[in-house]
């Protein structure tokens, strides 16, 4: 059993920048792959970037340069640093991971852009 809980989100004017994090108990996640997810309003969840559990960094095509993702496994804890933001990034972020094939979400946190 795992818990993910995010923080960080809130309201911010376009190019500024914000620092979600997602703290996770229950289980050491050091060994695997963690992401971040999105989801608009009206639109389906899509996946923001992922750090496998060596370090290597995926981002989609949207957030590349602007976003990064990081962990720190002494704290059991995941980070997404959002420069540059855009009103397209609002949206509600999500951590997750995948255990012995169970996804387990935190609640999210809601981060809001205005232009």
């Amino acid at each position: 059993q795992v818990q993910l809980v995010e923080s960080g989100g809130g309201l911010v004017q376009a190019g500024g920048s914000l620092r979600l994090s997602c703290a996770a108990s229950g289980r050491v996640l050091s060994t695997y792959t963690m992401e971040w997810h999105r989801q608009a309003p009206g639109k389906e969840r899509e996946v923001v970037t992922e750090i496998h559990w060596a370090g290597r960094r995926v981002y989609a095509e949207s957030v590349e340069g602007r976003f990064t993702v990081s962990r720190d496994n002494a704290k059991n804890t995941l980070y997404l640093q959002m420069n540059s933001l855009k009103p397209e990034d609002t949206a509600i972020y999500y951590c997750t991971v995948t255990l012995s094939g169970t996804p387990y979400w935190g609640q999210g946190t809601q981060v809001t852009v205005s232009s």
